[in-house]
């Protein structure tokens, strides 16, 4: 609002001071130069428009006998070139300067040839353009720059938090991954003790035992995503059967089906894809009270479609809140510039539903 405000300020001033310059003027002629000054109103949203319109109506008045600058066209000069049409500017300029010559020949002032070039060389001087083309490519690099250091801090700040979270993860891994060893070493023991002893194990014993293993198994697999090194080779679509595996030991029974060529998939897409599944695996033994679960990934040319059904007690009404592991899988989803669905289906159970796209830059 502050620019459109002065924006007509400048038009208004320079039209007023082209009417007073002009003075005697014909009404043709006060016509056009108050258009030529009142044009300028558009010069941020239409520059190149802007520059025809000013250089048109001074000619005009030029060639009605107006010995009048041609302040409208050098605004129009310094708009044109703030906004990046060198091109453009650099041409009109040209075409404006050997114009005006013959606009003053034609002129009712009957001006010879010599006059008519001294005349314009008054209302539009070599030194004018330049500085007005120089002041809008100036002011236009200085923006540029001033961009490119906004983003230059935005990535800064972007990254050093990126460190700070890999930082954090990798002490809470340290500190949970000691006190769950202990849990599980110690059910362990306990589960050892009793079998060599000859007694029933109690199902709890047995739960903190799976639960401790099952633990673990997760914060060296968050640890692996946070890495940014090589250390570690990076789980991929070939890694899925085993999720299925593990899955189905702890009793559940899931049924894996693979369609389609794997066939150039980077390799971002596999990680994504197995860390969806293993996700979906993990919300569903924790959460879904499920007794089977249908993992299908299918190869397609443009795409990777991953989709998990379960047969949990998830229903539309009592749809669970996003947690952090389902947050996850969207931000990954996302930054490949995928879709991501995942939601209680109308009959029971929940559904994970994701898109990937495989297609090469």
């Amino acid at each position: 609002m502050d620019k459109r405000w002065l924006d007509w300020v400048i038009a208004i001033g320079v039209a007023a001071s082209l009417v007073v310059a002009g003075h005697p003027a014909s009404p043709p002629g006060y016509v056009l130069l108050a258009a030529g000054g009142l044009a300028l109103v558009a010069r941020r949203t239409a520059p190149i428009a802007v520059l025809a319109a000013t250089g048109l109506t001074a000619l005009g008045y030029q060639a009605l006998g107006h010995d009048v600058p041609v302040i409208a066209f050098l605004f129009a000069v310094y708009s044109t070139m703030r906004a990046g049409h060198r091109v453009v500017t650099v041409a009109g300029s040209v075409l404006m300067v050997g114009a005006l010559p013959l606009a003053a020949l034609v002129s009712p002032l009957g001006l010879t040839t010599s006059e008519a070039f001294a005349q314009s060389r008054d209302v539009l001087q070599i030194a004018w353009l330049i500085a007005a083309a120089a002041a809008g490519e100036a002011l236009r690099q200085a923006e540029r720059r001033a961009d490119e250091a906004e983003r230059t801090r935005e990535e800064t700040a972007l990254r050093r938090a990126n460190e700070e979270r890999l930082h954090i993860a990798r002490e809470l891994h340290d500190s949970l991954t000691h006190q769950i060893s202990v849990i599980k070493l110690q059910a362990e023991v306990a589960v050892h003790l009793a079998q060599k002893r000859g007694e029933d194990v109690p199902e709890s014993l047995l739960a903190i035992r799976d639960a401790g293993r099952e633990a673990a198994r997760e914060l060296r697999a968050t640890l692996e995503a946070l890495r940014d090194d090589d250390k570690n080779p990076p789980r991929g679509i070939g890694d899925v059967p085993a999720l299925v595996q593990r899955a189905r030991s702890s009793g559940l029974d899931a049924e894996l089906t693979i369609e389609g060529e794997r066939d150039g998939v980077p390799a971002a897409v596999e990680r994504t894809a197995y860390r969806i599944v293993q996700e979906s695996l993990t919300n569903i033994a924790r959460h879904a009270a499920a007794a089977t679960a249908q993992i299908r990934i299918d190869y397609r040319p443009d795409a990777l479609v991953i989709r998990v059904d379960d047969d949990g007690t998830a229903t539309p009404d009592t749809a669970p809140g996003p947690g952090v592991g389902l947050l996850g899988m969207r931000e990954r989803v996302t930054a490949l510039g995928g879709r991501l669905d995942a939601a209680p289906r109308t009959g029971g159970g929940f559904t994970v539903h994701a898109e990937l796209p495989v297609a090469q830059p």
